[in-house]
């Protein structure tokens, strides 16, 4: 078996259902909640209908940013060794990242919102993630999508995005080296 495998890869963001789902959670969840918050303390005023529209126009501005910054892709490479599972952005969209992280921070800062400048923190401290196999407890399988998802714990995850030439080579790997350091559930 090799000793470790690597590879690129460029994914639809819009369109690949793992990212969809996480988007959902992060971005429709809390929009959701102020939707439904501003829905039923409003009362059928015009300004219900107006906040809606804001909440509304923000999530579309959003959607037109990802697909302007960023074309649409999640720009993504990928490390297996013999320690674990690096993830981490490519470098040219790494650069775009710490660039808009490094703004957020600063805007949060400046205007008195430690939860915007948090926020921007936290997604610099994602641009590269690394899970040890031994912390690997749960292995889902995608074949039809070349998608491999590895989870530790509940929230900590990473999918793994493959290519159709090396989805059998790093699912192999995935295996082999997660039933070596643990008992591991298996999809």
């Amino acid at each position: 078996m090799q000793q470790s495998i690597s590879w690129q890869s460029s994914v639809s963001i819009f369109k690949t259902g793992v990212i969809v789902k996480q988007l959902g959670f992060a971005v429709g969840i809390p929009f959701g909640l102020i939707a439904l918050f501003i829905g039923l303390t409003s009362g059928k005023s015009n300004d219900t209908i107006y906040a809606l529209g804001l909440v509304g126009a923000l999530l579309f501005l959003s959607w037109i940013f990802v697909l302007l910054v960023y074309r649409g892709q999640y720009q993504v490479e990928f490390v297996l060794d013999e320690k674990g599972v690096l993830c981490r952005t490519q470098p040219k969209q790494h650069r775009i990242n710490r660039t808009i992280n490094t703004l957020t921070v600063m805007l949060g800062l400046l205007s008195g919102k430690p939860s915007v400048a948090g926020a921007g923190m936290l997604a610099e401290s994602r641009q590269e993630v690394f899970l040890q196999w031994q912390r690997i407890s749960k292995v889902k399988r995608d074949p039809r999508r070349q998608i491999i998802i590895l989870w530790s714990g509940r929230m900590e995850q990473i999918a793994l995005f493959c290519t159709r030439d090396n989805y059998l080579q790093v699912e192999q790997f995935v295996l082999w080296k997660t039933q070596q350091h643990n008992e591991v559930e298996v999809e």
